[in-house]
């Protein structure tokens, strides 16, 4: 078991967005919640026991005067982490800042780090023309339209947070978790030096395929890899990290794409990948770091 002061994750704040004036940042409240046990697990996001009392007002005010306002839902306990976001955002304080300082609250004993302090934004571009935030494709339209393009902006101009790098290169492992490659791993990698750490020392980076037998178990990624040209199983999750990590670890059912893996350049483990209990998870996490030992 490595003990949580050992741990750095570096997360994705491609999804960040303003909602009704308020800082949200996803992907790191999901990580802090999950990890602080408060995560609500019928949803998968936001916190346990939660209530809707202020969306409801808000979007009866816009039944009423007729405005798209309240498709993103904010939760009653949830709208605590926004405000005191973007009050200290307002305030000068860095997203590395505030992201310490809510997880240090929630004691979470490992280090939490945005992966950029600038703003990113995953833009993603419709077969028919139309350019969607990420929270508009991904909850607004249920990610059900087909895209043509994603892309990420501010990801050229972005510089990695502070402590980013030097996690990257001072890790006995690095691990990709089994994320969207495409909307979850790709605006972190199109931060200027993280891609270049990885590739430095891809030896000890292993990635987890996010797809077994050719599905996602959550997520659009499966179909949103067809979508944009690649091939929607574990050997086109390893042509999307070949460049950037030496171990892609895969679950039992596709166990016969591991050929196929090797030619695209990476080495197959395969293992259970599907974590539907916290027994399954640890056994995962062990055996993905494992791989490097």
């Amino acid at each position: 078991m490595v003990p949580a002061h050992a741990v750095t994750a570096i997360v994705n704040v491609g999804d960040d967005d303003v909602i009704l004036g308020l800082d949200v940042s996803p992907d790191l409240d999901t990580i802090t919640y999950t990890c602080a046990g408060a995560i609500d697990p019928e949803r998968g996001w936001g916190l346990a026991g939660e209530t809707w009392e202020a969306i409801s007002g808000v979007r009866r005010y816009a039944a009423h005067s007729g405005n798209e306002l309240g498709w993103f839902s904010l939760g009653d306990r949830d709208l605590a982490t926004h405000l005191y976001r973007t009050a200290r955002r307002q305030q000068g304080a860095t997203l590395s800042e505030v992201t310490s300082e809510i997880a240090a609250t929630w004691n979470l004993g490992f280090s939490l780090l945005p992966v950029t302090n600038d703003r990113l934004a995953t833009r993603l571009l419709t077969t028919g023309g139309t350019t969607l935030s990420f929270q508009e494709y991904f909850v607004r339209e249920q990610h059900a339209v087909t895209v043509a393009e994603v892309t990420v902006a501010g990801a050229s101009a972005a510089l990695p947070s502070p402590g980013v790098i030097e996690a990257l290169t001072s890790a006995e492992v690095v691990v990709i978790a089994p994320s969207n490659p495409l909307l979850s791993i790709a605006p972190v990698l199109a931060v200027p030096g993280i891609r270049e750490a990885l590739i430095a020392r891809m030896d000890t980076v292993v990635a987890v395929s996010p797809l077994v037998g050719g599905a996602a178990l959550k997520g659009p990624a499966d179909r949103l890899m067809a979508e944009l040209g690649h091939t929607a199983d574990s050997v086109g999750v390893a042509r999307l990290y070949a460049e950037v990590a030496g171990t892609l670890v895969i679950d039992h059912v596709d166990a016969g794409d591991a050929a196929a893996i090797e030619a695209a350049g990476m080495r197959p483990l395969v293992t259970h990948t599907v974590m539907s209990d916290p027994v399954l998870a640890a056994s995962l996490a062990a055996t993905t770091i494992g791989a490097v030992a």
